[in-house]
């Protein structure tokens, strides 16, 4: 049997177990030239896919009810007519929420397991990477000896954007939300500095003791009240790097915040948002960096695994209760 994750509800708030459905089906797939059957190893759970799941407007259409969700995953080629794959491949690329499908090979790119743990390719040599390295040297502009602080330091992205900023020679703060996180950020990740949101009274406090020279770059994985914090402690031609905002995607309500256009005039400093894509010429050269400090030790990943299909809905809300430590995979 083949079994689908299908979306059922669109998520009001907080997503929940019952705004999906596993539906299971014969496994009868058959295949024309120039397609291939693959089955689903690792399956690839991220903040971003929430907004995919709310019919409001964005860079991408949103998921339809009913229909599978789709996501990063990494998949074996079980039977190929097409003349790009062979049987036995492995490759990476967007694919539904199933255990076994069929594709014409669009969009897919082969992974070499004896390189690299395959679930990397979803993480520090996939799209989290890209995020972290294009983000950070094509809006931060990071220079060395700079001040870079980091929201959701301990998440995928988060972590990998701190490493780099130190191979880079950054003095590198890291915020999570949990004394484990923070503990994990200096210690694995060679942060300099870190602080626990949750059990900080004062975030604007806490930023200024931790850069006592103040911040020349933030990148923000997380929005609301702890950016607003990072804002009272940036220097002039400060960059703020906007690539996520986990914090306020469930909100049911407008969200109230401080108005950043002072503190951006005030230091002639710049807020720019992004998406991974818009970086796809620069590709290539990051998948480079990222594979040689990978290579040399220099640049080291987290993940949090989680075993079984049925529990790609679970791993995914879990995202937003934070129980992840870098990169989120489902093992299928």
């Amino acid at each position: 049997m083949i079994k689908t994750i299908i979306l059922k509800n669109r998520p009001e708030g907080k997503p929940t177990l019952n705004d999906f459905e596993t539906i299971e089906h014969d496994d009868d797939l058959s295949i024309e030239d120039g397609e291939i059957v693959l089955e689903t190893l690792y399956v690839s759970v991220d903040p971003y896919l929430r907004g995919r799941m709310s019919a409001a407007k964005s860079y991408v259409e949103p998921f339809e009810l009913n229909k599978p969700i789709h996501s990063g995953v990494i998949a074996k080629v079980l039977e190929s007519k097409h003349d790009n794959f062979s049987d036995g491949d492995y490759v990476s690329g967007m694919l539904d929420w199933k255990t076994k499908q069929v594709s014409n090979g669009k969009g897919l790119q082969k992974v070499d397991p004896t390189k690299a743990d395959l679930s990397t390719y979803l993480g520090v040599l996939g799209m989290t990477g890209l995020t972290a390295y294009c983000g950070l040297t094509e809006i931060g502009k990071p220079k060395e000896g700079e001040t870079l602080v980091v929201s959701g330091a301990a998440g995928a992205v988060g972590s990998v954007v701190g490493q780099i900023g130190k191979i880079l020679g950054l003095r590198v703060i890291g915020i999570a939300g949990t004394d484990e996180k923070v503990a994990l950020l200096k210690s694995k990740f060679g942060f300099d500095a870190g602080i626990n949101y949750k059990t900080t009274e004062n975030m604007k406090q806490a930023i200024a003791e931790a850069a006592p020279d103040g911040v020349d770059v933030y990148f923000d994985n997380v929005g609301g009240p702890i950016s607003d914090a990072v804002l009272f402690n940036i220097n002039k031609f400060a960059r703020t790097v906007n690539c996520g905002a986990i914090a306020v995607y469930n909100n049911t309500d407008l969200p109230k915040s401080i108005s950043v256009r002072p503190f951006l005039i005030k230091n002639s400093a710049s807020m720019q948002g992004f998406i991974v894509s818009n970086f796809e010429d620069k590709f290539p050269e990051a998948i480079k960096a990222l594979s040689g400090w990978l290579a040399d030790n220099k640049l080291t990943y987290s993940e949090t695994i989680v075993e079984g299909f049925e529990n790609i809905p679970q791993a995914f809300i879990d995202l937003f209760n934070g129980k992840n430590k870098g990169k989120m995979v489902v093992k299928v």
